[in-house]
């Protein structure tokens, strides 16, 4: 008997949609009609957002301005496709684009017909080896981006979107200088020739959408500001129609090429490819700093789980086909994917709307999109940058991590003041700093009993480390066994902090001779630590006591195999738990000390000499 058509239909159907999972990731099965409409207008405001972006970009990047539409399109849809997150919207950028036209002015003619060539080879090769650092699981490198310097990346970029905004939103002319400093400079030079007309269509634009964010947070706030703006903007050049000073002129977006994509080899000699290889490691670094970075950060955002290698090669990849059709480096933009996320996208799919609905506003509605003031996309700039300063969060992390307040302040600082990449470069180098230096002061706590019944528990009996920390119990100590807890790691870097607390310890006067280290939780040891031990066990030995571990972990005893400390100790000094620890070493206690002792902290205290002697009864 044949198959129905339906039954013969379901494994087809589940096929494709394993194929298209992986392919594109698991948002596949989360499209719905009311995905889709999301979507849709996230995407439509992208598209009106890179408009002006990137005819500009193209133009810092020493290429036709047509070019940097053609970026917006292609590379949006491949990098959203097959890379990892769902809001990262890709396409040309500030940084790159600088980067871009800083390593090859001095090769050719910025405009030219071989500087173009050169541009898209570029491209090619950026694109070969970001796909190469994701196909050979580098994007472990991107762990090391900590949440400070993240949180400071943020702020920063918050920042500098705010500060670029500020010439289009007071009506100023563009600033000379590409600097947060040098905009900041112009904009103070030239803040009396202001344009109010300017200053009062981005006001409107942003008090529209921040009224609909809060009273309608389902409407699509931001391109219903910037609609009412626009008409509002076309209202008044057609009320000053013939009267209008220039000074109170609004600057639109203006007339747009259709930017249809065309496939295009780039064609360079060998010669030319070999002076371009050491130039696209370096755009290679500018690209994926940015990008991993604006992912991580979005996704903080939005609770997604960024997969970095996935992440790499969907750049990779766009950036391959993006430099055989007429684009030139792409990556993730900061102040396009965080008004994606804003304005509601649910998956990649409202970049894909982004860059096709980017060609049919152009083709359809090009007089429309031209009178698109830059004044009120200036103001859903401002808007952005509102919505990533969390002034709160920075209240807490100073409470909270004074360490991890500074790594994400100097972040923002060098956000500010240097390159992007550079910045995240310095965060990760100042994370891995603090991390070196705390992992370098492993704590060393002396510890007693909270009572003399066999269910005692050892508890923390010194001064603590943190101010804010609650005190510990005064509690007597034996003056013969020394009970130190060591936490973390004893490695190369941490042997000198734990061999000076260790000599202070023995040249204390009357010092406790035996030692009893707490070793649960010294979770690793090195070739150095494994040494430091065996130098603390000669010098106890030396003075008349002995060096015993409790519950050591399973890796550090693989260690003192290897390099014979276990044979040195003996297997006898290592206690499975506190009772036999203590029962065992107690043995080996000088009696005449015991006999004056009046701490008796220990269970076997009660039978030792001079137990029944009024004076040595413990006083707690």
């Amino acid at each position: 008997m044949k198959p129905s058509n339906a039954s013969a239909a379901i494994p087809f159907t589940t096929l494709m949609r394993r194929l298209a999972e992986r392919l594109f990731g698991h948002w596949v099965h989360q499209l719905t009609p009311a995905t889709l409409r999301a979507d849709a207008m996230a995407g439509l405001l992208g598209a009106v957002l890179v408009l002006p972006q990137g005819i500009a970009f193209a133009t810092l990047a020493g290429l036709p301005p047509e070019y940097g539409l053609y970026t917006a399109i292609v590379p949006c849809i491949i990098a959203a496709l097959f890379g990892s997150s769902w809001h990262v919207m890709s396409g040309p950028t500030n940084a790159n684009s600088l980067a871009l036209f800083a390593m090859l002015s001095p090769l050719a003619m910025a405009f030219s017909p071989m500087y173009i060539q050169l541009a898209l080879a570029v491209t090619v090769m950026v694109g070969v080896l970001q796909w190469l650092i994701g196909a050979l699981r580098l994007g472990v490198l991107a762990n090391f981006i900590s949440p400070a310097v993240l949180f400071g990346f943020t702020s920063g970029a918050a920042l500098l979107i705010a500060v670029h905004a500020l010439p289009d939103f007071l009506g100023l002319a563009a600033a000379p200088e590409h600097s947060a400093a040098g905009v900041l400079a112009h904009v103070l030079t030239q803040l009396p020739h202001a344009n109010p007309a300017a200053l009062a269509v981005a006001g409107i634009t942003l008090a529209v959408a921040l009224g609909l964010r809060r009273f309608r947070r389902n409407w699509p706030y931001m391109l219903i500001g910037l609609a009412v703006a626009t008409v509002l903007a076309w209202g008044w050049g057609q009320w000053t129609a013939g009267s209008a000073t220039p000074s109170s002129a609004l600057r639109t977006v203006g007339a747009i090429a259709t930017p249809w994509p065309r496939f295009e080899v780039p064609r360079i000699s060998w010669a030319q490819a070999s002076d371009l290889i050491g130039l696209a490691f370096a755009l290679t670094i500018v690209a994926l700093g940015q990008d991993i970075s604006i992912a991580k950060t979005v996704a903080l955002r939005s609770g997604q789980r960024i997969d970095a290698n996935r992440e790499f090669r969907g750049q990779g990849l766009s950036n391959i086909i993006g430099g055989f059709f007429s684009s030139y480096v792409s990556c993730g933009s900061m102040n396009r994917s965080m008004p994606n996320l804003e304005a509601g996208a649910r998956t990649p799919l409202s970049s894909v709307f982004s860059a096709l609905l980017l060609l049919g506003l152009v083709a359809v509605s090009a007089p429309v999109l031209a009178q698109i003031p830059m004044a009120a996309l200036a103001g859903l700039l401002v808007l952005v940058a509102l919505a990533l300063l969390d002034l709160k969060r920075w209240r807490q992390l100073f409470a909270l991590s004074r360490t991890d307040f500074g790594v994400a302040l100097a972040t923002l600082v060098a956000t500010l003041t240097i390159r992007l990449e550079m910045a995240i470069l310095l965060g990760m180098l100042l994370s891995l700093m603090s991390f070196l230096y705390r992992t370098s002061r492993p704590a060393m706590r002396t510890m007693g009993f909270d009572s003399r019944g066999l269910d005692r528990q050892f508890v923390v009996i010194d001064t603590p480390d943190d101010p804010g920390e609650p005190p510990h119990p005064t509690l007597p100590e034996c003056p013969q066994l020394k009970l130190l807890r060591m936490e973390g790691e004893v490695y190369f870097g941490a042997t000198q902090h734990v061999a000076d607390i260790l000599h202070a310890l023995r040249s204390q006067p009357n010092p406790q001779k035996h030692l009893l280290v707490m070793a649960k939780s010294m979770n690793f040891i090195d070739l150095a630590g494994a040494e430091l031990w065996q130098a603390e066990l000669a010098a106890r030995r030396a003075m008349g006591g002995d060096l015993y571990f409790h519950r050591p972990r399973p890796e550090v005893i693989r260690m003192w195999r290897k390099t014979g400390f276990t044979d040195v100790l003996g297997p006898e000094h290592q206690f499975p738990d506190k009772f036999t620890a203590i029962s065992t070493i107690f043995g080996k206690l000088d009696p005449e000390i015991c006999r004056h002792c009046s701490a008796r902290i220990f269970w076997e205290c009660r039978a030792a000499p001079g137990a029944d002697d009024p004076a040595n009864q413990p006083t707690t």
